[in-house]
C-alpha cells in the first residue's frame, strides 16, 4: 500500500495550493480519506476529512472556509484546495486512509510520507 501526496511548495500568504493524494495497493472508496499537517513545533493535526461512498466532508476550524476536500473516483485520489493561505498553515501535509477520522490521527491504517507547505507572510 502506497499514498503518495504531491502540490506542496512555497506561496505568499493569500495564495492558494493544490494538494494530491494517489493511492496504491488500496481502493479509497473503502476509507475515509483524511487530510493531516504537522507544523513546526507542535504536534500532528487534523485538516480535513471526505468519506469516499456518501462524500461527507468535514474540516477542522482553522481551515474552514478556506480549504476544500474532493476526490476523484477513477484516478483513485483525493485532492485538498487550500485558498487564501496563512503563515500558521505552514506545516507538512499528510493523507492518510482508514476507517475513522479524528483530529490526531487515530483509525487511520496508512500514510503517506507529506508534503511540504510553506507559507511566507
Amino acid at each position: 500500500v502506497q499514498l503518495v501526496e504531491s502540490g506542496g511548495g512555497l506561496v505568499q500568504a493569500g495564495g492558494s495550493l493544490r494538494l494530491s493524494c494517489v493511492a496504491s495497493g488500496i481502493r479509497f472508496e473503502d476509507y475515509t480519506i483524511g487530510w493531516f499537517r504537522l507544523a513546526p513545533g507542535k504536534g500532528l493535526e487534523g485538516v480535513s476529512s471526505i468519506n469516499y461512498n456518501d462524500g461527507d466532508t468535514y474540516y477542522e476550524r482553522p481551515v474552514k472556509g478556506r480549504f476544500t476536500i474532493s476526490c476523484d473516483n477513477a484516478k483513485n485520489t483525493v485532492y485538498l484546495q487550500m485558498n487564501n493561505l496563512k503563515p500558521d498553515d505552514t506545516a507538512v501535509y499528510y493523507c492518510a486512509a482508514g476507517k475513522f477520522y479524528t483530529d490526531y490521527g487515530e483509525g487511520m491504517d496508512y500514510w503517506g510520507e507529506g508534503t511540504v507547505v510553506t507559507v511566507s507572510s
